[in-house]
């Protein structure tokens, strides 16, 4: 194939029929099921299908066979199967449509349902994570095709319920499979990359601990003035609990069952992405003037996010918002707590030891729950073979002029 050719074309395609598609489909609130629990009666969800459908439809690609599955009792999901032109493994490409929710903080002039191009770059809540992933299987497709360049068959899967924890894809996995075949190779489009300089591999990806702990000391609000120093704060009996789970001084999390061992391997290549990211390991993020990371080693950072467990709270409840908050000691508050898993941590089990270490031995009697536990497994990539590390390091030559990239 010839490379310059294949940008070109993909350039071209992606301006005339990708970014306006990709702009229609920011503006559909399509949330994922678990933020939008009414998503079959709003018909987001549908309606973003169909636009993808119709997309895909009108660029008739040869030999090719779309199919929309939705039966009553799931999430819809996409299968795009494209006959080989060459012998070899069927190659199975993998996205989803779900979106997280809105969110806050976007910029004044910017809104998740907005699309919005500027500077070559286009904003918008779903776009990126993971609207692209279909256009960029049918760019591919097309570019193969208008060149003539030899392929084994595709099959592409995209779901709609990846931000709910991917439910319903493995019984639809479980359908297909007589129709997907056994892959030599899994694409799965929807990860991140260190720059825009090169071309990215992930090679693994952290597992997830989540749920939702909620403290009750009262069985309903008194005044503080009368009860502070008598009553607990609920607040203060979560921070005393959540010690048990996370060092607050440092991050690091206790217990040694939410650890595991990292690969030497997986060190050297995190010393090899430092070299390559060095400072913009964490200068992409919006500090606040005069913050700093949690170390000052990028090989120490790049294994943090990549390899160690980490406590972050993404949400509360029974907190009101401070222009209504009064002199109110309040009866309970719950937290929704996420875990970072290591790749290779087994989770059989892992709810219930979180719920045995936050539950036990409440402080002053409290009623303490860890309820929706929901545990995910990471992945670590086995070795790549060598004529995909040949193929990675090619693309990345001849698209952006420098070596290929990975890390978890």
């Amino acid at each position: 194939m010839n490379e310059q050719q294949a940008k070109d074309y993909i350039d071209r395609f992606w301006d005339a029929e990708v970014i306006p598609t990709i702009s229609r489909y920011i503006e559909i609130p399509n949330e994922s099921p678990e933020f939008d629990p009414k998503w079959r009666e709003n018909g987001y969800m549908q309606r973003a299908v169909r636009l993808v459908k119709q997309w895909v439809e009108k660029q008739d690609i040869r030999k090719s066979k779309l199919e929309v599955f939705s039966p009553p009792d799931r999430t819809p999901l996409l299968l795009l199967e494209v006959e080989g032109t060459a012998a070899g493994d069927p190659i199975l490409l993998y996205g989803h449509l779900d979106k997280q929710p809105a969110m806050t903080g976007w910029a004044a002039d910017l809104d998740p349902w907005k699309p919005v191009l500027r500077n070559g770059r286009l904003y918008g809540r779903g776009g990126a994570d993971d609207g692209y992933a279909i256009f960029a299987v049918v760019s591919a497709v097309k570019a193969l095709e208008r060149l003539d360049a030899p392929h084994p068959r595709l099959v592409a899967i995209i779901e709609c319920c990846e931000e709910s924890g991917s439910f319903d894809l493995p019984a639809y996995v479980d359908q297909l499979a007589p129709r997907i075949g056994t892959p030599g190779l899994v694409v799965c489009l929807d990860s991140g990359c260190g720059n825009y300089e090169q071309l990215w591999s992930t090679t693994s990806l952290r597992g997830l601990l989540s749920g939702d702990l909620t403290v009750s000391i009262l069985r309903e609000g008194v005044h503080s003035g009368d009860a502070s120093g008598i009553v607990p704060s609920s607040f203060r009996i979560l921070r005393h609990l959540l010690s048990r789970l996370e060092d607050p001084a440092t991050g690091r999390i206790l217990p040694p069952w939410l650890h595991a061992e990292i690969p030497q391997n997986r060190r050297a290549e995190a010393r090899r992405t430092a070299e390559v990211l060095g400072t913009a390991v964490y200068d992409k993020f919006p500090f606040v003037e005069g913050a700093v990371p949690m170390d000052s080693d990028p090989v120490e950072l790049i294994l943090n996010r990549t390899w160690r467990p980490t406590l972050s709270v993404t949400g509360q409840a029974g907190m009101p918002d401070i222009g209504h908050a009064g002199n109110v000691l309040r009866p309970q508050t719950s937290l929704k707590l996420s875990v970072r898993l290591p790749p290779t941590l087994k989770t059989d089990g892992l709810g219930e030891k979180l719920k045995q270490l936050l539950e036990s031995e409440p402080p002053y009697g409290a009623h303490v729950r860890l309820e929706r536990i929901n545990a995910a497994a990471g992945w670590e990539a086995p070795a790549p073979e060598p004529w995909l590390e040949r193929a990675v390091e090619k693309a990345s030559a001849a698209f952006f002029g420098k070596s290929a990239c990975s890390y978890g």
